[in-house]
Order: structure tokens, then sequence, then C-alpha cells
């Protein structure tokens, strides 16, 4: 991907923030992250908890969090003025270490220890759930991503004709439907028996995508050879491997944690199974996860919930989609990440929400803003209240590829989008090609 001379953050982006009543200023350089300081000289203080999985299994999440981090304390730097009051803000992160109880423990942390008044959290059940129970049970706002819609909303205990089952956490992300759409618009640029062999595991992401995508693939034809739910951390997939290859499973879909796909994977390219399509979601999202596969991992189709190429901009860092993505790559000297769009949308919402109260401290009266917030942020707007419930916004997910670099390509693999059948803002770069090809 090529820099942009414009990458990530001017000075002219950061004044136009002020639109926002957010005016940032050099004080970057003394932000520490985890340090949670921002500015000094206001009446008060606004604490925003951050938390999401720096390390452990789920670790390709949080890659790009430093950056991330850096952009919304640089545009929080001089404190936000709310009904005529000067707050500082603090953002305090946590890692969840990829861990439920762990999630769990940094969310009360944070909530009775540092007192925030805003949660944000992302990715993958096994930290976004107990970060929001917590929330909920405590009275904080909350605002999370990065975990299918239904696992967070139904995986927290809500039932299917509720509106509203939170009064306190939020979610913005892509749900089955998004999936559906991707998958059948992807699969169709492959000739098949449309045979589809899933690995769904016993966990929440697993759980729903049974009880909901199964049968919508099975209403479009295609045929769901389902070995049965597997617990994660699984390390011999012979008895589902053997059935797949048996079966003639032409297309192969999984939503594993990272370390089990590539146990599985291995297996299978040990064991003769090669599908025409190898659709993974949850893993492969990423280049370091795609690299470490060797070349079994080049042509994996994979799903991307943000691009560089998306349309859209932060309203709060003003920073384009490509920006984001050329300003991580000329500053962490890695290939760009998914997480950074959704991770800087969290803090697009925040600044939204506290713009529309005017005490801060007011949890209630928080909540109940977001519930009624209209955001822009790179992964696009986000409307509350137009969701298939009050607590979620569906946001996209498209379906792309990944490919071997070009020649002169500082990085080994690069992701195509190959449908946008959840947002045709979002242009098409290939399509996709056969795994075996």
């Amino acid at each position: 991907m090529p820099h942009s001379p414009n990458s990530g953050l001017t000075r002219r982006q950061l004044l136009r923030a002020a639109s926002l009543g957010i005016m940032a200023g050099p004080a970057l350089a003394a932000c520490r992250i985890g340090a949670g300081t921002s500015s000094t000289g206001g009446t008060g203080a606004i604490k925003i908890g951050f938390v999401s999985p720096r390390t452990g299994p789920a670790a390709g999440f949080g890659e790009p969090d430093g950056y991330v981090l850096d952009l919304a304390r640089q545009a929080f730097a001089s404190g936000l003025t709310l009904g005529g009051t000067k707050f500082d803000v603090q953002i305090i992160d946590k890692d969840s270490q990829s861990n439920p109880q762990r999630s769990a423990q940094v969310a009360n942390d944070l909530i009775n220890g540092d007192g925030v008044d805003l949660m944000l959290t992302t990715s993958t059940p096994e930290t976004v759930n107990p970060v929001s129970d917590a929330c909920e049970a405590a009275g904080v706002p909350c605002v999370s991503t990065v975990v299918p819609w239904e696992a967070w909303y139904f995986g927290r205990g809500a039932k299917p004709d509720q509106k509203q089952a939170f009064q306190y956490t939020f979610h913005f992300c892509f749900g089955v439907e998004q999936f559906h759409n991707a998958y059948q618009t992807l699969w169709s640029q492959v000739d098949t028996n449309k045979k589809v062999g899933v690995m769904w595991p016993n966990d929440s992401d697993g759980n729903a995508i049974r009880q909901a995508l199964g049968p919508l693939l099975t209403k479009s034809g295609y045929t769901i050879v389902d070995p049965g739910a597997y617990t994660d951390g699984t390390n011999d997939f012979s008895s589902q491997i053997a059935r797949f290859k048996a079966e003639n499973c032409e297309i192969f879909n999984a939503f594993p944690i990272p370390s089990d796909f590539a146990t599985f994977w291995r297996q299978a390219a040990q064991q003769g199974y090669r599908p025409k399509i190898a659709q993974i979601a949850k893993t492969g999202l990423f280049p370091s996860q795609v690299e470490a596969l060797g070349p079994i991992g080049v042509n994996i189709a994979g799903g991307a919930y943000w691009t560089p190429t998306y349309p859209y901009t932060s309203s709060l860092t003003k920073v384009t989609s490509q920006q984001l993505g050329d300003g991580y790559q000329k500053s962490a000297g890695k290939q760009w990440n998914q997480q950074l769009g959704p991770s800087l949308a969290l803090f697009d919402v925040a600044a939204a929400a506290f713009q529309a109260v005017t005490d801060p401290k007011d949890r209630k009266g928080l909540a109940r803003a977001i519930g009624t917030l209209d955001v822009q942020t790179p992964v696009g707007r986000l409307q509350w209240g137009k969701g298939p419930n009050a607590n979620v916004v569906a946001a996209p997910i498209l379906g792309g590829q990944w490919i071997a670099a070009p020649a002169g390509s500082p990085y080994k693999v690069d992701f195509v989008l190959c449908d946008n059948s959840s947002d045709p803002n979002v242009p098409v770069a290939a399509k996709l090609h056969p795994y075996t090809a």
C-alpha cells in the first residue's frame, strides 16, 4: 500500500476537530500508553476505559492499539468543553489477555478503581462480552465492536423478541445477515458443488453462527456438512478432515480462534484436504496470521470489516481511511491491520456521545445519548435506533482474499476485496480465485 504524503494526523486536521469541541494540541508526547493522561488545567476529568486483547490467542486484534490510542489521545489532548465547562480527557487502556476472567477483572478495576465514565471494548466475545456485562451490572455506559452482533446480544442473554435488552451497553458490528450476503456473493464466483464443510466451535461465536447462518446458507442452496461443535483448544482434527474429504466438501468455512485454525489447516494439508474455497472468519483477518501459515495461507478467503479503501473518515480525528492505513504502516513499520478502523471508530462514538450531553458524569444521560447517536467513522455511518434492535448497529462485513503480494512489495501477502454486498460504496478490487488455483 503506497504511503500518502498526508498520512497520519496533520495540524490542519487537528484544528478542524474543533468543530466537535475538541481542541487538539502538541501534548501527545506527554501521553504514555496506559497512563491515561491528556491535558491539565480543566475543572474535571472525563475518564474513558479501553479494553482489548493485546496478548493471548486474540493478540492480532490488539496489534494496532498503540497507534490508535495515540491518535485518540492527541485528538483529546486539550480536553472537551461541554455546557461551558472544561474537562480533561483521560484514556486508560487495559489488556484483556484474550481471557474472559481477565476481561471481567480489568473492567471492574476500571469501573471501581478508576471510576471511568465510559467504557470502550473490542475484539471477540472472550473480551467484549464480560466487559459489557460488568458495565451493564454497574450502570456504566459501554460501546463495543468486533463481535458478530448476535454473539454479543444473544450471547449475553437477550431474547429474540427483545428490542432493547440492555440499558447501558451498545454495540456496532456485522452480523449473520452480512456474512450470508458476503458468502453468497463470494462463493458464486467459483464453480463448486455447493457442499460446505463447517468448523463452528462450541463458543459464543460458533453457537450464534450455527443457529443463524447455517439455516440461511441451506435456504440459499448450500449443503452444510457439520461434524459438530468442537472445544476451543482441540489439537486433533483428523475426524473432521476425514468427514470433509468423504463428503467432497468443496467449500470450507470456519470461525475458530487463530491457534485452532493453524492446527486444523496444517493437518488438512498433510491429510490432503484442499477445498476450492477456504472461507475463514475470526482468524485470517490480519497479515501476521496469514504469513504464519506459509504457502498454505495464500488464497484463503476472509472477511473485512475495514480496509484503507473504505471511503470514510474519522469524525474525531478527520483522518481518512487511506491515511489511517498509511499512517500506521509508516509509524509501526507493519502492514495495515483492519482493526485500525473499528478501534478508531470507538473513539469517534465516544466523542459524539460526550458532545451530546452537558454533564459527562450523568451515566443515565450518557447511555440515552449513545442510543440516539448518528456518527461518521472509518467503518461508515453508525446510526443507533435503525439497527436490528435499540442496542445494536449492524455494520458491514465484506468478502475478500489473501493473495501473494505483487513483485516489489515490502509485504508477503495482500488482501483484495472481492465483494461489497453490505456496502456498495466500498470498491471491489478483484474476483475470488479458487484456493487450489
